[in-house]
């Protein structure tokens, strides 16, 4: 839109470009230049910071910082777990696990099954995690999806939740997908992202011979019929 950024900084813009005679805007626009130079020079990262006090010191030594980062690398994102991020996953859900709102899993437990964990990490710290498990006659439970307290109300449950429903959906080659929750807990947050509670029978067979019943879970379930379903349901996350 008549805006170019060039080699070693230098950024252009059209004198059709209304924007260019904003000061503020400009100097923005030559910082990301510099900034995007340095990246292609081989810096991992660029920080923007106002010329506020504390502005820096918050930037550098704050996982949130005050300013605006520019990063070569994921600084943040889901990827798929590794027995690296066992004890980080265990750190994140062992406060549920003593309410009762999640069953226990030990390192033990989660380094077993860790192929089917997915985490969503901040400058390699892990924020939020679910799992994906799949079964017969495509149907997928998520489990496990949790978000850091002072991570919630910014849409990485949503992020998760999304990911891990669109994951499904690509690797089992199908359009459509049912999938399922189980809780002992209140489940409204489900509940607003398109879920209805279900008896066992709903369930896939395989799962129901391993129901607690003793437990006595409540199962909630969705079905997606394509990807723009998904696409619908991700105009309401919470961001």
């Amino acid at each position: 839109q008549g805006i170019k950024t060039n080699k070693r900084g230098f950024v252009t813009c059209s004198a059709e470009n209304e924007n260019c005679s904003d000061t503020m805007i400009r100097n923005t626009l030559v910082k990301i230049g510099w900034s995007i130079s340095a990246l292609e020079q081989g810096v991992k990262r660029a920080h923007i910071i106002a010329p506020s006090s504390g502005a820096l010191l918050q930037e550098l030594y704050t996982r949130d910082g005050s300013g605006t980062l520019i990063s070569r690398d994921l600084y943040e994102g889901i990827r798929r777990a590794n027995v690296h991020d066992v004890v980080g996953i265990h750190e994140l859900i062992a406060p549920l696990i003593r309410q009762g709102t999640l069953i226990d899993r030990p390192k033990s437990v989660l380094e077993k099954d860790i192929d089917s964990y997915y985490v969503y990490t901040r400058d390699s710290l892990i924020v939020a995690c679910g799992q994906l498990k799949k079964f017969e006659n495509d149907f997928a439970e998520i489990g496990c999806l949790v978000v850091k307290g002072e991570y919630r109300s910014q849409g990485r449950g949503d992020a998760i939740l999304g990911y891990l429903e669109r994951l499904f959906l690509h690797e089992s080659n199908e359009e459509t997908g049912k999938f399922f929750v189980l809780s002992t807990q209140t489940m409204e947050w489900f509940v607003e992202r398109g879920f209805e509670e279900v008896s066992v029978e709903k369930l896939p067979p395989s799962r129901q011979a391993t129901y607690n019943y003793e437990r006595g879970s409540k199962i909630y379930m969705k079905t997606i019929n394509s990807d723009r379903d998904l696409d619908a349901s991700e105009l309401w996350w919470n961001r």
